[in-house]
């Protein structure tokens, strides 16, 4: 008797319902448990890489775990395994963190946050983990009359992937608090946990005549090395690729709320498209499409950077990181392999993540001293183009000749010509006319990306030295510079200062001319709300004991008097230390040599002060241009306070290209009954490195404030009202409602 196989839509329901809730629980659970973590390391961008090499990680061990539970064991046996280990990881809820969790203060937190991550949501995870493959493993032995190729499902669990993400920050985030959403996480993970079972009923009911169906097809041929080396290599590179995008724009294009979220969603996409049968169709378009775009992105991303709003540069990195990951991922999805090499190819595409998340995240930092992985792999990603095989066999050294001879000619340069800055537009011109030769290249993949590469190489060195970059280095907290520029000073002449950059956003500078080096200059200058505040207080402070969170440059501290008391706050090391070489910065060495430097985020290192000890305590923490959410909710203000004497000040730095945070300190002031100021500054034409600025103050009592309200230096405003949003605390925070 002939096997006849099923045809019932409800059997794909089943199976794809349970990727893709699998997938939805997997995107919601890292942005939450990112947020239950990201109090405790200052926000930094490298939080969120670190908690995706985690993801990689044991994602890749929930693939070998499909891989060999699916290859080793009798179908039983397999229901029977995946039962116990659903069982246990029941264990590790409800989710939260182990407790008395401290970060290290002086070293790289990294390897400490991997096994935070591991013991709080390893096991749930790692369930989660394997749903994708083995689901789709078991989907190939029910019968069904598509169970030949299953790997169509595996849309269904990017589409899960992609919604989850989406929803997340807009609806999630602003409607529920973190305890409402570990618990509704919870009883999400026991309905996955039970259509796991129900598709384990499937198996049991239909595997003999699946396998009986399987059987019936033409032999599978074994996917040689060099076949798993490719499957390898283009799943590593748009991983890659995914973090350092990811890091690059929120360093060197805006530092943005949600825009990590951007790379991700292009990134899931590509494997909803490629995996679908959409793929055989559009995947030439993308080839094709790829070096005419690739153009202009590299003359307006990297050679000549024209004067456009961040939108712009972002839409242009995108783009091309979505012609780059869409020919990855198609290449990958045409070389998928027969259904009984289905785990193994899912577990070379996770071991190819992880290398990728690892790369960046553990080698990259070691490496660069800047986000230098990303148009590496840029080039990477022109090197898997079809046709790599035949371009690396057929004269493969005249391919090479051209590119060398452009660095070796360009190193040359550099080397030999004295100013070469006033050749700067020709360089230019030259370099755009290069990269108007690589389309020539094309359909040779070493060529392409050889020359590319030789271009790309070639305009970072330019513009690093059109920068005037006099240090840089990169931490787990981002990339800091120290820059020489110059002004036109008072008497129209031109003078050299330094300033301090974290990614693009200057947190400082200092005159370097004796006479003028101890005058505090940009966000903290003397004719500025910070000026003010020390002037009118000016006979009353000379005892004041002072807290600074966020030290830059360490400009504020040449406000210090000698009778005073001045502790600041940094949480990147790396800060201290260049703030500390007098040959970068002299503000601490001039004006506060016996402050004392407290590393480590601020919130827990004012936990551990003694309460009412401060008479100004002064917040001034910023990565790159955002302030960390952790140090805005209504528990970080009641705790500020707590250290406040009570007529103490609060003195809060909100200047920001893209967050309204005024809104959420207003509230605050509001509900905790506290007298707030406002100033937001705007300096006059002629002052040199005075920059518009805005601030704000509160204290327990309108009397406190008195000498900023009726002073003729600034003026201070009352704090504008709000009635449209919810206060922030540790449990809730609504970034879209406060966007400008």
């Amino acid at each position: 008797m002939s096997f006849q196989p099923d045809r019932r839509l409800s059997l794909i329901f089943l199976f794809a319902g349970t990727l893709f809730t699998s997938a939805s629980l997997m995107f919601v659970l890292q942005p939450l448990f990112g947020k239950i973590l990201l109090p405790l390391l200052g926000g930094s961008p490298a939080v969120w890489n670190t908690c995706m090499v985690f993801y990689q990680s044991l994602l890749f061990l929930g693939y070998l775990y499909a891989h060999t539970l699916s290859t080793r064991l009798p179908q039983r046996r397999q229901i029977q395994v995946h039962a116990a280990l659903i069982l246990v990881s029941f264990l590790a809820l409800p989710l939260a963190l182990p407790e008395n969790t401290v970060p290290p203060t002086g070293s790289n937190p990294t390897f400490w946050l991997l096994w935070t991550l591991l013991l709080a949501i390893g096991l749930p995870f790692f369930v989660v983990s394997t749903t994708a493959p083995l689901m789709q493993k078991w989907f190939a032995h029910v019968g069904h009359h598509t169970s030949h190729d299953p790997y169509y499902l595996y849309a269904a669990s990017n589409t899960g992937s992609l919604i989850a993400l989406l929803s997340y920050p807009f609806l999630l985030e602003p409607s529920i608090g973190l305890d409402e959403q570990r618990a509704y996480w919870s009883i999400g993970y026991g309905l996955l946990c039970v259509m796991i079972v129900v598709c384990a009923g499937m198996l049991s009911k239909n595997g003999q005549s699946g396998d009986e169906a399987l059987e019936n097809n033409a032999a599978a041929d074994e996917p040689g090395l060099y076949v798993q080396l490719h499957w390898l290599l283009l799943a590593f590179v748009p991983s890659s690729l995914l973090l350092g995008l990811t890091n690059f724009i929120s360093t060197d294009i805006a530092s943005v709320p949600l825009l990590w979220i951007i790379p991700l969603t292009v990134y899931l996409l590509s494997f909803v498209i490629v995996f679908s049968k959409w793929n055989d169709r559009l995947h030439p378009f993308m080839v094709m499409l790829q070096p005419v775009f690739l153009v202009p992105f590299i003359a307006y991303a990297f050679i000549n950077p024209a004067d456009l709003p961040y939108w712009a540069y972002l839409i242009l990195h995108v783009l091309a990181f979505f012609f780059a990951v869409m020919v990855c991922h198609g290449e990958l999805a045409k070389m998928r392999p027969h259904t009984r090499h289905l785990t193994r190819f899912y577990l070379v595409m996770s071991f190819a993540g992880m290398l990728g998340g690892m790369f960046n995240t553990f080698v990259a930092p070691f490496i660069f001293n800047g986000i230098y992985e990303y148009p590496v792999m840029i080039v990477a990603a022109l090197l898997l183009r079809p046709g790599l095989k035949q371009s690396w066999r057929k004269r493969l050294l005249l391919q090479l000749i051209f590119p060398a001879m452009l660095v070796v000619t360009g190193l040359g340069l550099y080397a030999g010509v004295e100013n070469l800055l006033d050749y700067f537009d020709v360089i230019v011109i030259g370099l755009m006319v290069l990269t108007c030769l690589t389309f020539a290249f094309r359909s040779r993949p070493v060529a392409f990306a050889a020359l590319t590469g030789a271009i790309i190489f070639l305009a970072l060195g330019v513009h690093g030295l059109s920068s005037h970059t006099l240090y840089q280095e990169r931490t787990f907290f981002g990339v800091l510079a120290v820059r020489e520029s110059v002004l036109t000073n008072e008497q129209n002449q031109p003078e050299i200062y330094h300033e301090l950059f974290h990614g693009t956003t200057k947190h400082g500078a200092q005159r370097l001319p004796a006479a003028l080096s101890r005058i505090p200059l940009t966000y903290y200058s003397r004719p500025g709300p910070m000026g003010q505040l020390f002037s009118e207080y000016d006979n009353s402070d000379q005892n004041w004991t002072i807290g600074v969170v966020g030290l830059g440059a360490g400009a504020l501290a040449c406000y210090a008097k000698p009778g005073q008391q001045w502790t600041l706050y940094e949480i990147d090391p790396l800060v201290v230390d260049i703030a500390e070489q007098p040959k970068y910065f002299s503000y601490l060495s001039q004006c506060a040599r016996n402050a004392s430097i407290d590393i480590g985020d601020a919130r827990l290192s004012l936990a551990k002060e003694p309460d009412h000890k401060f008479d100004l305590l002064v917040m001034d923490a910023f990565s790159s241009d955002a302030v960390p959410t952790h140090l805005l909710t209504a528990e970080a203000v009641k705790l500020y306070f707590r250290k406040l004497k009570p007529d103490g000040i609060l003195a809060f730095h909100i200047t920001n290209r893209h967050l309204l945070l005024k809104k959420v300190l207003s509230i605050h002031a509001e509900q905790l009954h506290l007298a707030a100021l406002i100033q937001e500054f705007q300096p006059e034409q002629d002052m040199p490195l005075v920059v518009a600025t805005d601030w704000i103050v509160i204290a327990n009592k309108p009397e406190t404030l008195a000498p900023l309200s009726v002073s003729r230096l600034g003026n201070w405003q009352k704090m504008p009202l709000y009635f449209d949003m919810k206060p922030w605390t540790d449990d809730f925070t609504n970034i879209v409602r406060i966007w400008k």
